[in-house]
């Protein structure tokens, strides 16, 4: 006897206006656990566009949910850091540990090539293992550890500095 079988449709869109909302209720989850992020509140529309890059702004969708997102900010207002982009990755807490991360990072990675990112970077808590080995599965490397970088709630966070280099823009 055969038995049917649910239909998974997933895929990579981009952020937008219209979406904003799901993707500001995945990052509250994550601030909620408070090893995600030094924020309290998620930013409005207006912000969060005017802070990241016009490329590489993803949400994984599944079924018609958003699951996960990822989003790069640029580093500096320099020009020699142009090529040089901070990685911001969520995942909803009912997808965490399914993979959706690592498919973001990985496209993440390749938008950022084909838009002449060198270097992509990020700063994670100590105690963010989950995102720490991610990003390690995803080619970056650590390269620093800031100690007291900042206050959440009254309480000093350290962060870990990963970063990668590409191996085929800027070389």
């Amino acid at each position: 006897m055969l038995r049917a079988q649910a239909v998974v449709r997933m895929e990579i869109i981009e952020i937008n206006s219209e979406i904003y909302p799901e993707i500001a209720k995945i990052y509250e989850e994550g601030i909620a656990t408070g090893i995600a992020t030094f924020e309290i509140k998620a930013k409005s529309w207006q912000m969060w566009d005017e802070s990241h890059l016009p490329f590489g702004r993803l949400a994984i969708i599944e079924n018609d949910k958003i699951l996960a997102w990822a989003a790069l900010s640029p580093v500096s207002s320099r020009c020699v850091y142009a090529g040089v982009a901070e990685v911001s990755i969520y995942v909803a807490l009912k997808a965490r540990g399914k993979g959706m991360g690592y498919h973001l990072l990985e496209k993440l990675v390749e938008i950022s090539e084909e838009n002449k990112i060198w270097t992509l970077q990020s700063g994670i808590f100590i105690e963010n293992i989950p995102s720490i080995s991610l990003h390690k599965k995803c080619g970056f490397r650590i390269i620093g550890y800031k100690e007291k970088i900042g206050q959440l709630n009254g309480i000093w966070k350290d962060n870990l500095l990963l970063e990668r280099r590409s191996k085929t823009v800027g070389i």
